[in-house]
């Protein structure tokens, strides 16, 4: 449905619609981390096209880093490159 569109109509769109399931009280997509085992990278927080994640400064996990930790979760997507990215595959995102 969304190929023959252009690429800023198809995330402008895509907002559209979340923001409507989310104000019918749709969950739309829910990011789960593992944050003792986050070595605080920062790669999902880098890859995140609507800035759910960043790094949690004021926090250390058993191992001693900073974890990544969801931001703005309402403003998750469900499209998991957070996860896919993660060197240590400690991210879900369910949708």
């Amino acid at each position: 449905m969304f190929e023959s569109i252009p690429c800023g109509m198809r995330e402008s769109r895509r907002a559209l619609a979340y923001a409507a399931a989310r104000k019918e009280g749709i969950e739309m997509a829910k990011v789960t981390i593992n944050q003792d085992r986050c070595k605080g990278c920062g790669l999902c927080v880098s890859v995140c096209p609507k800035k759910v994640l960043a790094l949690d400064t004021g926090k250390l996990n058993r191992k001693g880093y900073n974890p990544a930790a969801p931001v703005n979760p309402d403003d998750c997507i469900g499209c998991a490159m957070c996860g896919m990215m993660c060197p240590d595959c400690v991210i879900t995102v369910e949708k």
